[in-house]
């Protein structure tokens, strides 16, 4: 097995599984999470920097996985063509982690990575490049509405 290949299977190993959640919540479709989490790893193998210890890599890895969500939307939004009807799916039918992908983008982001992932405030921060108290309001406004959405579907 070479280098590239052990150094793959260790980091997947590691951060494989939270990488793809957090995929997930931000693409909304298993295809659309595991492209990018390829590209994820594909930076990683040969674009990364040399980390001083695991939790670096870590955020790294987020903040990578995050870019590259948010570059993918947006080619999308520039590229594909709205449909004619937007299917209007019944609330009531939605679980919690189902109303959080339908969050904006920036408060869906700092809500997965604080409550998924474990991140902080000021960690999340800095993983996006933003303040913590951008940060707070993101979450702020990311719970109200999850709150409302709650109310309005009981």
């Amino acid at each position: 097995m070479s280098r590239e290949e052990e150094l793959f299977e260790k980091t997947y190993a590691a951060y494989g599984p939270a990488l793809y959640r957090f995929c997930l919540t931000q693409m909304g479709a298993p295809a659309d999470a595991e492209d990018v989490l390829q590209e994820v790893f594909c930076k990683r193998l040969y674009r990364a920097p040399d980390f001083a210890g695991p939790e670096q890599e870590r955020r790294w890895l987020f903040r990578v996985a995050a870019n590259q969500c948010r570059d993918e939307l947006r080619r999308r939004r520039r590229t594909d063509p709205l449909p004619e009807e937007l299917p209007a799916p019944g609330i009531e039918d939605l679980g919690l982690w189902e109303r959080v992908e339908a969050l904006p983008e920036k408060q869906r982001t700092v809500i997965h990575l604080h409550y998924a992932e474990g991140y902080s405030v000021e960690e999340i921060a800095g993983l996006l490049g933003t303040t913590a108290s951008a940060v707070k309001m993101r979450l702020k406004r990311g719970r109200e509405a999850l709150r409302r959405e709650w109310e309005a579907g009981e």
